[in-house]
């Protein structure tokens, strides 16, 4: 009803005068009730109608950067979401490969109000992240974990903004990790004396079909430990265990597209618990870390030269007191131990599980390797570094694994710091950038058979061990992995341990397990077991 129709209500029932009676006198509460929802709808109507003018307002302004001559082609937006609807956050690589078929190489989304360009295929990656490594080294901001309390101090070294603080922290991570054993004889002898420990714990089993998967994080998070507190864990430590559990928790909690809207809309982050829901996982296990370090600094002597990284961190925070720009901060610490620890284990117990998985698919592989172990080191002896350059088939098959599994196929987002031409078209200041490195490692046009695990992509005609430009599973630029030294030296040094050791097999009775892996924040291989029968 309108005011009119208001007014031509009380016309026809005018007040009655005073002294006539109650029932003539009140007006009853259903007219009241209806007079005042009218008023209060009508004092509304103006108030919704500018919200909707602002929110369409603020929709254009950004999405204004789609106008611009020579941006990338992309599906059409819708108001407000954006392409959040287009997108299958289950399975974005699909999703992804889907539009490269219809927009070509280089082709935008918009997440809401967040512009977004996709990257795909060897030439455009590298130019993205190698010929413009300054200009795309940035990172976007992520609402989320500043409003859990992991920013602005305390932004790690991986997610870090480009700037002061990413530089100290990066030089910081490398030149310490280089000091306690990366590139040096020392840590090569733990991960060898971890492979041993790995190796005991798979012969137990005795034969037995099992799950390797464990046993494998829990070796490559013994080595990150060394590095990161001094420490190794016994295998069925309780403590230990609740880690490894709340690193997989973590893993499998995948924000999907919850987790995008809350980026892309950060004042949605104000609703009572929500982002502490999306992210229950990882807040579980940074709070284990901080009672690690917690412990860990109760033993600690400032006066000695530090045992680890940790002890290092705490060394340069004493010294950066009176810094205000300085990085170096407790909060810090938390971070840059999370990215080391999380990064570190995950990534390279991840490719070790795909790499025992395709010598059970590959039985014809695993004798080579094997036969070549045999030559080339024996049974005597643990494997070394220095006997990569005399094993040119088991390097072949390490680096045809990590091209293969591709266990972090887009990447780690980056975002433009200025302005930029890729591939003919313009990409703005602010624009996140998605590198599809799965593109890279599948190309067509630099693999013979991209689809198919053929060590011989790292081969040449004499049996020789090359290097391939479109091997980039640790990225490019300067935002490249700071731990692809030690993974390097991981996956050599713990493959070449259990194949020495082991001939694996598919357990009698069961089914050949899948190629096909699991799609989440890294890619892993489908659930299996094996047989590992001592050699």
């Amino acid at each position: 009803m309108s005011w009119t129709q208001v007014q031509a209500h009380h016309s026809q029932h005018p007040a009655e005068p005073k002294g006539a009676g109650p029932a003539a006198s009140q007006r009853s509460p259903e007219d009241t009730e209806t007079a005042m929802g009218l008023l209060t709808g009508e004092a509304l109507w103006p108030l919704a109608v500018a919200t909707a003018v602002f929110l369409l307002l603020v929709d254009l302004m950004h999405r204004r950067v789609r106008w611009a001559a020579h941006y990338p082609p992309g599906p059409r937006p819708l108001p407000g979401l954006g392409n959040l609807l287009h997108v299958d956050f289950q399975d974005m690589l699909h999703c992804v490969n889907q539009l490269r078929s219809r927009f070509g190489d280089v082709f935008s989304l918009q997440l809401a109000w967040t512009p977004v360009v996709v990257v795909n295929g060897l030439a455009a990656v590298r130019e993205a992240l190698v010929h413009r490594s300054e200009d795309t080294a940035d990172r976007p901001p992520s609402p989320i974990h500043e409003h859990l309390g992991f920013g602005p101090r305390a932004q790690g070294v991986i997610l870090a903004r480009y700037g002061h603080a990413w530089r100290e922290q990066r030089r910081f991570s490398v030149s310490t990790l280089r000091d306690f054993g990366l590139g040096k004889k020392s840590l090569e002898q733990w991960v060898t004396e971890e492979a041993a420990c790995l190796c005991a714990a798979f012969e137990d089993q005795a034969g037995r079909p099992f799950s390797p998967n464990a046993l494998l994080n829990r070796a490559v998070s013994n080595v990150i430990s060394s590095l990161i507190y001094g420490r190794r864990f016994e295998y069925e430590d309780p403590r230990f265990l609740k880690l490894m559990d709340l690193m997989e928790g973590a893993l499998k909690q995948e924000p999907g597209l919850l987790g995008k809207v809350l980026e892309s809309v950060p004042v949605l982050l104000r609703i009572p618990g929500l982002a502490a829901k999306v992210l229950k996982g990882q807040r579980a296990f940074m709070a284990l870390l901080d009672e690690l370090i917690a412990e860990h600094n109760m033993t600690r002597d400032p006066a000695q030269a530090p045992r680890d990284l940790t002890d290092a961190f705490l060394d340069e925070v004493e010294k950066a007191k009176e810094d205000p720009r300085s990085s170096f901060n407790n909060e810090n610490l938390r971070m840059v131990v999370a990215d080391l620890f999380f990064a570190g284990m995950v990534t390279t117990s991840t490719t070790l599980a795909w790499a025992i998985l395709l010598m059970i698919l590959h039985p014809d592989v695993q004798h080579r390797v094997q036969k070549e172990i045999d030559e080339t080191i024996g049974q005597a002896r643990r494997p070394e570094m220095a006997d990569q350059a005399r094993m040119p088939f088991t390097m072949a098959v390490v680096h045809e694994v990590q091209r293969f599994g591709d266990i972090i196929p887009l990447g780690v987002p980056h975002m433009t710091s200025r302005d930029i031409q890729l591939r003919g078209f313009l990409i703005p200041k602010g624009t996140t950038l998605i590198t599809n490195l799965s593109s890279v490692l599948k190309d067509e046009t630099a693999w013979k058979e991209p689809l198919r695990f053929h060590p011989e992509h790292f081969l040449d005609a004499q049996g020789r061990f090359v290097k391939q430009a479109a091997f980039m599973p640790f990225s490019a630029g300067r935002r490249s992995c700071l731990g692809e030294p030690l993974a390097r030296m991981e996956l050599f040094l713990f493959f070449t341990c259990l194949l020495q050791r082991f001939s694996f097999s598919v357990p009698a009775g069961q089914p050949r397990p899948s190629y096909h892996g699991t799609y989440g924040l890294l890619v892993t291989p489908p659930p299996y077991q094996l047989c590992a029968v001592p050699r």
